[in-house]
């Protein structure tokens, strides 16, 4: 029990090893982490669940890492289609910057898989992606969706099952995630 109390913890505001996630009083915007420590710069990290999302900053942040591009026009569409999108990003004077991505598609009652877990390599290691994992989890729980599953490149699978999710027995990409 005590690992689905770190996903459902209703408590507004949370310790965390280094930071403090706290509610904002921005409209849709939650001011994940106070503070935080990039290349000695304090900023603040928000969380988003807007799906109005600025797709040519996806685009560069998917570019960042490396990814193949996609058209835009179906990135729209499936951003739309999608069951929850979330994103990290900071405040730049008064416009935001995308730094981390992900969506979950799901049948809105059994299972949910989640895609394009995107973090920026100036973001990487430095405990943003288990944020925003721990954080879409969180949400499809709260969904009461039991089953959770994402496909991860195996150079990340090892981050993956430190956040509970297990390898498909059979060897293929796909990660599955069960409640104990």
């Amino acid at each position: 029990m005590a690992f689905w109390q770190f996903f459902l913890d209703d408590k507004k505001i949370i310790q965390c090893s280094r930071n403090t996630i706290i509610k904002s009083e921005v409209e849709d915007d939650i001011l994940l982490i106070k503070h935080f420590n990039n290349r000695n710069k304090l900023i603040d990290i928000y969380l988003s669940k807007d799906k109005n999302i600025n797709l040519y900053q996806l685009e560069e942040l998917c570019d960042a890492v490396g990814w193949v591009r996609r058209p835009l026009r179906k990135v729209k569409i499936a951003i739309e289609h999608s069951f929850l999108i979330m994103s990290l990003f900071h405040k730049n004077d008064s416009s935001k910057k995308l730094i981390a991505f992900a969506r979950a598609t799901s049948d809105s009652v059994f299972n949910a898989t989640i895609w394009d877990v995107v973090v920026h390599p100036d973001f990487q290691g430095q405990g943003l992606g288990k944020h925003l994992i721990n954080q879409v989890v969180q949400q499809l729980r709260y969904a009461d969706i039991n089953t959770i599953t994402l496909f991860a490149d195996p150079q990340v699978v090892s981050f993956y099952k430190h956040l509970g999710f297990i390898s498909d027995p059979d060897g293929v990409k796909g990660m599955f995630w069960y409640p104990c």
